[in-house]
Formats: C-alpha cells, structure tokens, sequence
C-alpha cells in the first residue's frame, strides 16, 4: 500500500468548519484505493471550538500526529492586540515549527509517496513546502480556493505574504488542486509556466452521513410555515444578506407576504447580531431565526426537513463554490441559490437541475424568486436536483479522483 502524508489544520476535533470535511473524507476513502494516509494536525489547544461528533469518523487505524501550536489571538495576545507577524500568515503560524519537526520523523519512518497539504490555513502550505524541500517527496498543494486575491487580504503584509506562498506552492508543487474551474483557470493564466500542473478537485458530500439519518427526523422543521434553511456562516461581505432582508420587507409591505407564511432559518450563521440588526431596522425579523451550531450529522437531519435550502454567494466570489452545494444536492431539497449567474456556484448547480437562480444583489429579482419558491411549494411543484449529477459529487467519487492524480505523479 502507498503512504500519503496529509498535512491540514482542519481535522476532528475542530467544530465549526465545513472545511474540515475534505480531508477527513479523504482519510476515510483512501485505503479502500490502496493509499495509506498519514495525518499531522495541529494540538487540540489551537482550535476554538471542539466537538467530539466526528471523532467516530476517524478510521481506528489512521495514524494521527497533532503538532504543538497556538493561536495567536487567544494565546499570545495582551489586552486582545498582538504583533501583526505573529499572525503572518495566519494566527496558527506557531503550529510550522513543531509540524516539519513532527513531518520529517514521519517521513523518516513511513516513507510516505506523497505530501499533501491543504488551505485555508496557509500555514499548512509552509509545512508542506519545507517537507517538500528537505526531503524531495512530491507535493501536492491543495489550495481549494484562490489566496492572493485582488483586495484580499485587505493588509498590504499579509496580501504580500500570502503571494509568497502561493508562488512557491504552485512552482515546486507537482500538483495544485482546486475546487472550482474558475479558480483553477484564474490560476492557470496567473501562473502559464506551470499551468499543465493546476488541476479540479472539486468538493462533495458524505454518503454514510446521510445514511445516518432516520426518517423520523423528516417532520417539517415549522410545521404550519415554509422553512427556507441557510446552513453555515454568513459572511458580512461574500455572502451580505442585506438585499435579502430588503426583499422580505418589500414583501411584507406589500402584502404579498404575511409573518407565519415563511421562515428564513440561518443555523450557525456566526455574524448573528449584525443579521438580526438588520432584520430588526428593516421590520421583519418575525420572518428568520439565528440557530446555534449543532452537530454535523444534526445539520445534515435538518436539511432534509427543510422546505428548501438557500444558497447565498457574492459575485467576488465567482471562482468559489461552497462546500455545502454538494450536501444540499445530495439532500435532493429544492434549492433557492442567490449568486451571479456567471459564476461557478451559479454554474455547478445548473447543471446539477437548479433553475432557480438570481444574483445576491438585487433584491427585486430576490423578491420574485422568494415568491415563486413559496407558491410552487405550496403546490408542490419545484424540481429537484437531478439524482446522476448528485452521485458524481460523492465524497467517494472525489476520492477516486484524487488517487488518479496521485498516481499520475508517484512512480
């Protein structure tokens, strides 16, 4: 069997992050494609929030080595400020020191075929490309999302420090990985040298988690009223709720909707006094509901007993798809997607059968959309992701994916 060396922040027991999805699956679906992987992640003490829900999802035999880091906001901070590089490239920079460390005495033992490291953490890309450097295994830089953006990050440093990054990743890298086709062709006409070498692996979704979920838990979530389900954070730029809320109090004034009639439920949405705030300067927060994190495999229950899910992404955003589109098609709920129709989310889901599509920043388009999302589910009448498309997106799918491209660069 090969070995893989993956090298990522986010792994159980981290809570609050649908990132962490990728590489845990990974780790679960390997070894039934020959490859072994070996785990370094950071010490329990940098995460903010735990949860022990997917700890289970481990493999018994995953080897597991937690390097010793901190975060710099929580840890090493004095009345809440702290120097700016100390938390260059991110706050969790601490954790490269003791990782390559730790990643050279596994490479030393196991011999792994490959490195493998993924952002958003960009710290993980350090550790990778010092292991890469000092030992000669071949990387893989799993970037998913762009990192030197324009405008992003908005401190000259940090934008400058993250393009460091990324120029050594995708130049030493055989490979480097992306979710979406946007950001892969973003990347390929940034970097023409090595273009051959910027490939898509996109997300997916976790069958065993559905098959978890018993039918008992199918009941209507506000039973008398439609629920139309955000799950995950709603980010106050990339996913501005705002022209929502503006359509819902256009509704209300014009009668076209009354409270009790439909609710806009956002779990784990993070950024919850600025949403209700605004709901309330608006006058409908009687329309949505600020949810608390739950379990991963509750959120999941929680999908399929909503009337439809909502998919929020700006159009600065074009090149990135969520994580959480694969879960929503594979809950096969009607799906009300406002994003630009342009952009790789609006793309992926097209094609996927969602025909209701209208751009973030347009509250009359979100109007009439809401409005027809709830007098076609009234009558029952909105289509639904189409099943082929939903089972090329599994997370065992995207596995098999990634063994071809491992072995398109190990000998």
């Amino acid at each position: 069997m090969k070995r893989i060396l993956m090298i990522g922040y986010h792994f159980p027991p981290l809570a609050g992050s649908s990132g962490i999805q990728r590489t845990l699956r990974f780790v679960q679906h390997l070894p039934s494609f020959g490859w072994q992987p070996l785990v370094i992640t950071a010490n329990v003490r940098a995460y903010e929030r735990i949860s022990d829900d997917l700890m289970a999802d481990v493999p018994t035999d995953t080897i597991v080595h937690r390097a010793f880091a901190l975060d710099t906001a929580r840890h090493l901070s004095l009345g809440g400020r702290y120097v700016g590089w100390m938390a260059r490239p991110d706050r969790w920079v601490s954790w490269r020191f003791d990782a390559v460390r730790v990643g050279l005495r596994m490479i030393k033992r196991y011999r792994p075929d490959a490195i493998w490291s993924t952002y958003p953490i960009a710290t993980a890309h350090l550790i990778g490309a010092d292991l890469n450097r000092r030992t000669g295994v071949p990387w893989l830089a799993d970037f998913r999302d762009p990192m030197a953006q324009e405008g992003y990050p908005e401190d000259p440093l940090l934008w400058q420090s993250f393009k460091r990054i990324e120029m050594e990743a995708v130049r030493n890298a055989r490979l480097s990985l992306f979710t979406t086709p946007g950001a892969a062709r973003v990347y390929r006409q940034r970097y023409p040298e090595v273009a051959e070498r910027i490939v898509v692996l996109e997300n997916g979704y976790d069958e065993e988690s559905f098959s978890f979920v018993q039918l008992e838990h199918h009941a209507p979530i506000n039973p008398g009223a439609i629920t139309l389900l955000h799950s995950g954070i709603v980010y106050p730029a990339e996913r501005d709720p705002t022209e929502l809320i503006v359509a819902l109090r256009v509704l209300k004034e014009s009668g076209q909707l009354v409270v009790g009639t439909l609710k806009i439920r956002f779990r784990a949405p993070v950024h919850v006094q600025p949403l209700r705030a605004l709901a309330q300067t608006h006058g409908v927060e009687d329309f949505i509901e600020c949810c608390p994190p739950i379990a991963y495999r509750d959120a999941i229950a929680e999908m399929l007993r909503a009337d439809g899910l909502l998919v929020m992404q700006a159009a600065n955003c074009n090149e990135q798809i969520p994580a959480k589109i694969y879960e929503y098609l594979r809950a096969r709920r009607p799906i009300v997607a406002l994003t630009d129709p342009a952009g790789d989310t609006a793309t992926t889901l097209a094609a996927a059968g969602v025909k209701d599509i209208v751009p973030l920043d347009s509250a009359t388009a979100i109007a009439d959309q809401l409005m027809r999302f709830v007098d076609a589910s009234r009558r029952s009448a909105i289509a639904l992701p189409y099943v082929d498309s939903v089972k090329k997106a599994s997370r065992l799918a995207r596995t098999a994916e990634l063994v071809s491209l491992l072995n398109s660069v190990v000998p």
